[in-house]
């Protein structure tokens, strides 16, 4: 895809945002089920079921998908996607890139082996390798714009309120 093809395709929607703020608001759904059987949940992915365990440091068997691989996962798959589209509208031509996603995790936490320490990712690491002929300016101009407009690193880097609820069945 070209640059022009990528604003052809997104204007019509960008004006719409412009003129009707309220059809920009998509809520996103994620749906899951317990296994009765093993401690699993299985995910609907749009595609496939994707069923997800523990991960083998918390006694794991690790045939099943861990959710802080997942995690990653989803920024590699924002971060990928967003810098291919900033490079086409941009005009940067990557002849290859990669995008590598890392997270520390100190599992004592979720175990409930020691109270200080946390639970979740301590620290994350994006990374980007490419290859292009574009100047430094141009490639540095495309990490920029990235990590603007990636939905998921923004979500990593300013957190959104995040609320908890249940709803009993008998």
């Amino acid at each position: 895809m070209k640059a022009d093809d990528l604003r052809a395709l997104q204007a019509p929607i960008k004006e719409k945002y412009k003129t009707d703020a309220k059809a920009a608001l998509v809520t996103l759904r994620a749906k899951g089920s317990i296994d009765d059987q093993k401690l699993t949940c299985k995910v609907e992915t749009g595609r496939a079921i994707a069923e997800a365990g523990l991960h083998p440091a918390t006694g794991g068997s690790g045939l099943e998908l861990c959710s802080g691989d997942m995690l990653l996962e989803a920024l590699v798959a924002c971060a990928g996607v967003t810098l291919k589209a900033v490079a086409t509208a941009i005009e940067v031509h990557l002849k290859e890139a990669f995008v590598f996603a890392e997270g520390d995790l100190d599992f004592r936490g979720t175990l409930g082996v020691e109270k200080t320490a946390s639970v979740g990712f301590q620290a994350i690491r994006l990374r980007f390798e490419i290859t292009s002929d574009a100047p430094t300016e141009k490639i540095d101009q495309l990490l920029k714009l990235t990590e603007r407009y990636c939905v998921v690193f923004q979500t990593l880097a300013k957190p959104p309120a995040v609320s908890v609820s249940v709803h009993t069945a008998a």
